[in-house]
């Protein structure tokens, strides 16, 4: 929920949040009206050298099919946290996960073939224990040449400490 947990630590340093959120109306959208969805609110809206935009989870796999769609690399400012890149499973044999998003190939085969157009200023976070991001988020920063900066020790959901600390980082850059 953009009201919180992120969305309101990014309140509370003084930004204004504008965002999408994968429930409701938009969930329901299907992912390829959510990618043009995306794409059409980075155009419009942040389109801009002093946006900042901030993805977690699934909404980084919808930015970066989102920049794809645009085909040109994106000017503003991205952190992507524990970003979705493609398909994942777990090494649990008693209760296996795995999950494939759409078009789980789309990004890879973009980026082995120098087609991905990368953002300008992108930085890619993921915890080193993060069965479901950081394989595909490191291999995927490598081949793109995108900054990748993995949390020893951190899952999925990367440690509040961390984030703030990084929110807070960013908040000093964008005021300089």
């Amino acid at each position: 929920m953009i009201s919180k947990g992120l969305g309101q630590a990014l309140l509370d340093i003084g930004y204004d949040v504008t965002g999408r959120e994968t429930v409701g109306e938009f969930k329901s959208a299907g992912f390829t009206h959510q990618v043009e969805i995306v794409a059409n609110d980075l155009r419009e809206y942040f389109w801009r050298e002093d946006a900042h935009v901030i993805c977690n989870s699934f909404g980084g796999y919808l930015f970066l099919h989102a920049q794809a769609l645009i085909g040109k690399p994106y000017i503003g400012n991205v952190i992507l946290l524990a970003p979705i890149v493609g398909e994942f499973a777990d090494d649990d044999e008693l209760r296996p996960m795995n999950f494939i998003p759409p078009q789980p190939e789309k990004l890879f085969e973009l980026a082995k073939s120098n087609r991905f157009p990368r953002p300008l200023n992108c930085e890619i976070h993921v915890g080193s224990e993060d069965w479901q991001s950081c394989p595909n988020a490191v291999a995927f920063g490598k081949l793109v040449c995108m900054n990748v900066n993995v949390v020893k020790g951190a899952g999925h959901n990367l440690p509040k400490d961390y984030v703030s600390r990084l929110l807070n980082e960013w908040s000093k850059r964008k005021s300089s």
